[in-house]
This record gives structure tokens, sequence and C-alpha cells, in this order.
């Protein structure tokens, strides 16, 4: 089976591409912006006609799209995870390889939920930010174009590779310098959101599971089970080794409060913080993942805790 990875050197996409390179039966090929990539293409401002054309030469069984942007203002989140995601849905539907899609969505499309509830597919989505607006309009394309296609909505990434600005990055880039000056308490804000974390290895056997699948549709990828931010950072102290006191802040958003969900996106024009979540997802968020086990026979494996040591490990290595 061929298949066809855009967005091979991101945060998801590179667990994605060792995922299925592990398996003797997948062809990679990698497609994206950086020179490493096996073909240098932009979705965002290439042609459906340039990219058919490309599919017919390749003909990949599978196409998985892990590209897409979390940083930036409504016009670049809107183009880097809709406009791109067009391209792609046009480009299948000239192409004759008759490609199945595997696009990769996000918890954030469904914005607040009820804490203590579970967000199953059905739940009607209400993003509360551009970047949950930019991904829902992404699904929405995929979900009306036609093609034998599935959107799994991941939740809150976490693991090795998490990138700075996510609210677990900042959290240990926040408890490594306290550790490395030495101080005896560390001043937090914002822990007290609740997210429904999963370690990026088993959403990269989601992805693979969903290639290998005729599922279609929206099916979400959580633990199914909501963290408070407040117990990830005590979990985090436990595993570094950190035996200073945690206090969290009151007060004006700081960065770190900040950092609640995706990062803080720089609005094309001046407008209110979304204080205190700038993710759109409220205080609560949490999957109900009986489709993915029932669609996919996937489960989660990897526990949070596990997640946080690789997480500080990449962290302690900056000490």
């Amino acid at each position: 089976m061929r298949v066809l990875l855009i967005g091979a050197n991101g945060y998801l996409g590179r667990f994605v591409a060792d995922r299925l390179l592990a398996d003797p039966a997948v062809q990679l090929t990698a497609l994206g912006r950086g020179d490493d990539a096996d073909v240098r293409f932009d979705l965002a401002s290439g042609s459906p006609g340039a990219l058919t054309r490309f599919l017919d030469a390749v003909h990949p069984g599978v196409v998985v799209n892990c590209a897409g942007a979390v940083r930036g203002g409504a016009r670049e989140l809107t183009r880097h995870n809709t406009v791109a995601v067009a391209t792609v849905c046009e480009a299948l539907r000239r192409s004759g390889c008759g490609a199945r899609l595997v696009q990769i969505g996000c918890g954030a499309e469904y914005g607040p939920s009820q804490p203590g509830s579970s967000t199953a597919e059905d739940a009607v989505p209400r993003p509360g930010g551009p970047y949950g607006v930019s991904k829902l309009a992404a699904t929405e394309l995929v979900l009306g174009s036609g093609l034998d296609a599935v959107v799994l909505r991941v939740f809150s990434p976490a693991g090795p590779g998490t990138p700075a600005g996510s609210p677990l990055g900042r959290l240990a880039e926040a408890m490594r310098r306290a550790m490395q000056s030495g101080d005896g308490e560390l001043k937090l804000a914002g822990l007290g959101a609740q997210r429904d974390f999963i370690d990026v290895r088993d959403v990269a056997r989601a992805v693979h599971a969903a290639s290998l699948s005729a599922a279609q549709g929206v099916i979400n990828i959580g633990s199914g089970r909501a963290v408070r931010l407040r117990d990830a950072a005590a979990v985090l102290a436990r595993v570094a080794g950190y035996g200073g006191a945690l206090h969290e802040l009151d007060g004006p958003p700081g960065p770190l409060r900040a950092s609640i969900g995706h990062p803080r996106s720089e609005p094309d024009h001046a407008a209110p913080a979304a204080y205190p979540y700038p993710d759109g997802c409220g205080s609560w968020q949490q999957a109900d993942v009986r489709t993915a086990r029932d669609r996919l026979g996937w489960r989660p494996r990897i526990n949070l805790e596990e997640s946080l040591a690789d997480i500080w490990m990449e962290a302690a290595c900056r000490i």
C-alpha cells in the first residue's frame, strides 16, 4: 500500500511517519514544504491541478493529511487549515488514483463542553476561537467532498516532541528554569483547565488503523479522561524530582495562562483576549472514544505519566 503523508515533519506527522514506516506493507511518500520532504509542495499556495498531476503519477492508496497551523491570526489559520484541505479534496476528486483520505482534525472543533461530560462525535460543534473554526471548516469540506474519507478529531496531544508553546511544554520549561535557578517555589497561572491528553504515539497508531480501515466520518481520538493541568503539574514535578512548592496564581493572564490549549494566536486586528482559555475550549474537555474502539479497534496505551516523563527528558536536556 502506498501512502502519501502530508506534513510529515510536523509534531504529529513525525510520529505518524515512524508508525507507517514500521509497517513493511506500506510504501511511504512524504509531501511538504521542507527541503527534507520527498516532494516539496505548499498546500496553502499550490494549485489543485498541480497536486492532481502528482497524485496521478504516484497513485497512492491512502493520503494522510497531518499538515496545518496552530499559530497565527484568523487569515493565516484559514489559509493553512482550510484552504489547504480544500486543495487536497479537489485534487483527490480530479485524480484517478481513488485514494482514501485520512484528515487530522482537532478537539477544538467542538468548543466548550459541560464539565463532567464526554463529547461524542454527534455533538454540535461550537468552536470558541479561530483555530477551531478553521479546523471545523476543513472537516466540513472533507465530509462534503464525496471522497472515501475519515476525520480523526485529536484532542490534546502530549509526549515526546511536545512544542514548548503548548500547556505541558510550558509547564516543563517553567519547571526546568526553577530547578536551574534553585527556586524553592514555582508560581503558575491558568492550571484550572481540564483537558483530555493523548500521547502522540497513540495518535500515530490511530492514524495507521484509520488508513487500513473502511471507517468514514468523524472519529474522536483521546484518552477518554480529562486531567486538570494542576494535577499534570504535580505529576511532572514528581517525574522531574522537583521538591519545591507549586503555587497557582490568580489575576490577569500571564504567559502560562495564555498557553492553555493551543498557543495564543496573533490576531489580524486588535481584539479582546480570549481570557482565560485562548483555545476556545472552556474549562473542560473530555472525549468519548467509543467510536474509535468500535470502528478502528483502537485504544490508548500510553498513560499521561509516561508522556510527561518523555516531555521532561527533553526539557531536562536543556538544563
